[in-house]
């Protein structure tokens, strides 16, 4: 069944405070300045964070604009004091910084070539991961620069099964788990709220006046920018087939001249679509998690897979959603 659909010494950042049960966004608060953390405590606050759904971005042992926003959301939401005191008992949650990783047969069997052309792509069941370190990176939310500095000397272009690779060890991104389909509502988070701050680039889901949780996304362009305004979801899939139109891409005008995707974690909106009441508008992954937050995207908000596949198990189709 087709379903269509670097190091900075000090930054300051400003973060959300509580939601309003209305629709307008939530004030941004103060400011605060982080130190730079060793690599090794960067890493394991990045795991904290990350194992918490507060997204700092790719992992990779530094301090960036993601994991300091990440950070100070997290304490915010728990109302720990925001300083840049690393906190004992947040590092003691991520006891073992590094574990590793087996390559299986099934993993290779996931890899494969990728035509560059989207009419070559549209004749294929499925767009696969292109290498072993994509793969990889991927299931453990690293930056590939990071995974390859953990495992020196590897050789990435012929893998075998049975190779034993060092991994953040961050709860992984299990690919195969999950299955083509449409996702049902969840009565349980209907109160649920998602702001998408297209300054700060990040998607918060607030529950009352609860944070739940704080991603890293990339908010359209400025050609096509995403639609400020209130929308909701209308339904949400799990590995879309995607409707590749440039007229709808470049300018939000539908045309007849497109291809059909089809799923996979290299296709555009990878692991997840959820449409808004905006039509060729949503949320959803992507293939090329390492431009999160830095390149544009065509009007919709796009987040990591990993990510993706986490926003889809905290709220719910019929959610509102502000952008702002």
């Amino acid at each position: 069944m087709k379903l269509f659909v670097v190091m900075l010494p000090f930054v300051t950042i400003s973060i959300v405070a509580l939601a309003q049960e209305s629709t307008t966004p939530p004030p941004r608060v103060y400011p605060v300045a982080l130190p730079n953390y060793d690599e090794e405590t960067a890493t394991r606050l990045q795991i904290f964070l990350d194992n918490s759904d507060f997204g700092p971005g790719k992992i990779d042992g530094r301090m960036g604009e993601f994991f300091r926003k990440a950070l100070i959301s997290y304490k915010h939401a728990h109302a720990i004091p925001k300083t840049g005191a690393v906190d004992s008992w947040l590092l003691d949650q991520v006891p073992v910084t590094y574990t590793t990783y087996t390559v299986r047969e099934e993993d290779l069997k996931s890899i494969g070539n990728v035509p560059g052309s989207h009419a070559e792509q549209a004749k294929l069941k499925w767009l696969p991961y292109t290498s072993l370190l994509e793969f990889v990176a991927e299931r453990y939310h690293s930056a590939e620069s990071y995974i390859q500095k953990l495992n020196p000397g590897k050789n990435w272009e012929h893998p075998q099964p049975g190779e034993v690779l060092k991994v953040p060890n961050v709860l992984p991104f299990e690919v195969e788990k999950f299955t083509e389909g449409k996702i049902a509502e969840n009565p349980a988070f209907a109160a649920r709220k998602i702001f998408v701050d297209t300054k700060e680039h990040l998607l918060e889901v607030f529950d009352h006046d609860q944070l739940v949780c704080v991603f890293p996304i990339t908010p359209g362009s400025k050609t096509l920018p995403a639609p400020v305004g209130t929308w909701k979801i209308l339904g949400a899939t799990v590995w879309p087939w995607f409707r590749y139109d440039e007229g709808m891409l470049n300018y939000g005008v539908r045309t007849e001249n497109y291809y059909n995707l089809p799923p996979g974690p290299n296709n555009l909106v990878g692991v997840l679509w959820m449409g808004l009441n905006k039509p060729g508008i949503g949320i959803h992954g992507t293939n090329n998690p390492e431009t999160i937050g830095r390149a544009a995207s065509h009007g919709c908000i796009r987040l990591a897979n990993w990510d993706a596949a986490r926003v889809k198990d905290l709220v719910s189709v019929g959610n509102t959603v502000i952008i702002f």
